[in-house]
């Protein structure tokens, strides 16, 4: 992929990078494979990292004229920084269900939307599925598909991170492809 702007603007590198540190935070917390380190400790860094500078980063995508980030980073920046300011207030298992199946929703629209961007649909698909077992996960009062949910955004983060350092460090950001026809054989 060429650093055009979807792949290697200033705003897309520092907002997914925003991104990748996020989900880690907040997947690693949710898988709790940390000893004492759970989802509450990455509240801090979601309300200021994944709410305040993702949405910023969006603003100004917005103002380089790069829509499809824009709408992404103003999205999910609203998604952590309402999760931020909601996270060990009173919402039961089935508004904090529906809290994550709504932005799954959202999430879903981006990894749609991320057309010809393989690293961003990876990052917004991973992130979708992660949503989507955290919902259930609270619908149904079961911690195994909130750890499950929670090592899908564990590796959204690294897929961001990734993404924003490919950039930085010239490597690569797509598969090889090889030439049609070539490399299969006939069985006989």
């Amino acid at each position: 992929m060429d650093n055009d702007v979807s792949a290697g603007s200033t705003t897309t590198i520092v907002g997914r990078l925003a991104l990748g540190v996020t989900l880690l935070a907040f997947g690693l917390g949710t898988t709790k494979v940390i000893d004492g380190v759970t989802t509450a400790d990455a509240v801090s860094l979601a309300h200021y990292v994944g709410g305040v500078a993702l949405f910023l980063a969006g603003l100004l995508a917005f103002r380089d004229r790069d829509s499809a980030n824009g709408t992404a980073f103003s999205a999910l920046g609203a998604l952590w920084f309402t999760w931020a300011v909601t996270a060990g207030g009173q919402m039961s298992d089935n508004a904090a269900g529906l809290f994550s199946l709504l932005f799954a929703l959202v999430v879903l629209s981006l990894a749609l939307g991320a057309a010809g961007d393989v690293l961003g649909q990876g990052t917004y698909a991973l992130l979708c599925v992660s949503l989507v077992l955290l919902a259930i996960g609270r619908f149904a009062g079961n911690d195994a598909l909130g750890k499950a949910g929670g090592w899908c955004a564990v590796a959204a983060g690294a897929v961001a991170w990734y993404a924003a350092t490919a950039v930085l460090a010239k490597w690569p950001t797509t598969l090889p492809r090889r030439a049609a026809g070539r490399g299969v054989t006939a069985a006989g």
